[in-house]
């Protein structure tokens, strides 16, 4: 009977094991990062994965020169610049302190070399020429950075100079910085892929290495951007591209050069293992037709205007429902385009996110006897 009852209980043991460990797979436990901050997100949905003192300001670095490059790939979209122009190297940028490219008067360098020397050599030297080929002077231009950096929603951030030099006044956040990477791989992708996964530029007989080890301890992974100072610690913002999906990381105020690359594979390997991104409804798509009053036609087709991906743990996609909620009545004339709800989405029945619904055709107004009718009809419900 007692071995009975020790068999019964071994039984019982593994069950609750068994739900235990079902458990924290469907909740992994975040990984132990060497650094101040960071941010792990997933840029198919748009989610953050992970983050830890992300609001918290701190010293950006060479990070700034993100929005450096952010600002002067719009000025080239703009035709305001050409990769091609040559930039006369005035004596302020010559004797820039910290990281350079090496330029020099009297010797023009191109847009490009200079834009090679700011992503891959880090060059706070390429940083003020740019800036001066754009708006004339590096104050001009940091005013510029500034709007940029409003408009993207940087609440935390505020530039002082193009390169990330110290400065009491100069200082961003992870969750900030994270935003800024996510908008300059989204908004310049060519850019992106032309530049920042680049190991080595030579210039001036000079060859530099990229700072971003990953770039050699993962393909995967094809930029972001390293910074360094005393203050600000080891810094590195990744991006890696696996199986189609984009992840993001953000890591600030690490311990050495090393350790910034390892704990950023650290993240990012963490995202890929424990969560999956879901495709719930592709753009443009019909997720359902809904009836309209008073129009040349009886219903609309409604969908989303972009693909919709969500991230969620890995063997958790059953647990997403969405449910389809439009203003009513519908009443025609409708624009194509035209917002008439959204699609709330949950994960496990709780509240995961709400996505914007629009028409994907237009509908006329009816006739005059077909809008009395419907007129009446309203009226009667």
């Amino acid at each position: 009977m007692i071995r009975g009852f020790w068999q019964v209980m071994r039984i019982v043991f593994a069950f609750l094991l068994s739900f235990v460990c079902a458990a924290q797979a469907a909740a992994p436990q975040p990984p132990s990062v060497i650094g101040k901050a960071w941010v792990l997100g997933d840029l198919s949905s748009g989610q953050v994965m992970l983050a830890q003192r992300a609001d918290e300001r701190f010293e950006p670095a060479s990070l700034t020169k993100m929005m450096t490059a952010y600002v002067v790939f719009a000025a080239l979209r703009e035709r305001k610049l050409s990769v091609n122009q040559q930039v006369n190297v005035s004596p302020r940028a010559w004797k820039a302190a910290g990281s350079r490219m090496f330029i020099e008067p009297r010797k023009p360098v191109t847009v490009d070399e200079l834009i090679r020397g700011m992503v891959i050599q880090s060059g706070n030297d390429a940083c003020i020429a740019l800036a001066e080929a754009v708006a004339g002077n590096e104050e001009a231009f940091v005013q510029m950075m500034n709007r940029e950096a409003m408009r993207l929603g940087m609440k935390n951030t505020k530039f002082v100079n193009a390169s990330g030099l110290p400065d009491a006044q100069h200082y961003s956040t992870a969750q900030d910085l994270y935003v800024l990477a996510a908008a300059l791989v989204r908004d310049f992708p060519k850019e992106y892929a032309q530049y920042y996964s680049q190991k080595e530029f030579r210039y001036n007989n000079i060859t530099q290495p990229n700072r971003n080890r990953l770039l050699w301890m993962d393909p995967s992974v094809d930029g972001v951007k390293t910074g360094h100072t005393e203050g600000a610690g080891y810094c590195l913002i990744a991006s890696s591209s696996r199986g189609g999906r984009r992840l993001l990381s953000v890591l600030l105020g690490s311990t050495s050069e090393a350790t910034r690359a390892q704990e950023s594979l650290k993240l990012l390997n963490w995202g890929y293992q424990f969560f999956d991104s879901v495709k719930l409804y592709t753009a443009n798509d019909a997720v359902r037709a809904l009836e309209v009053w008073k129009g040349a036609a009886r219903n609309v087709k409604v969908g989303l205007g972009s693909d919709l991906f969500v991230t969620v743990p890995k063997g958790e996609a059953d647990k997403l429902k969405a449910e389809l909620v439009s203003q009513q009545p519908l009443v025609a004339p409708l624009s194509k385009g035209q917002r008439i709800g959204v699609l709330r989405v949950t994960h496990d029945g709780k509240a995961f996110g709400e996505y914007p619904l629009v028409t994907l055709e237009p509908v006329a107004a009816a006739g005059f006897f077909g809008r009395s009718w419907d007129t009446l009809r309203l009226w009667l419900k």
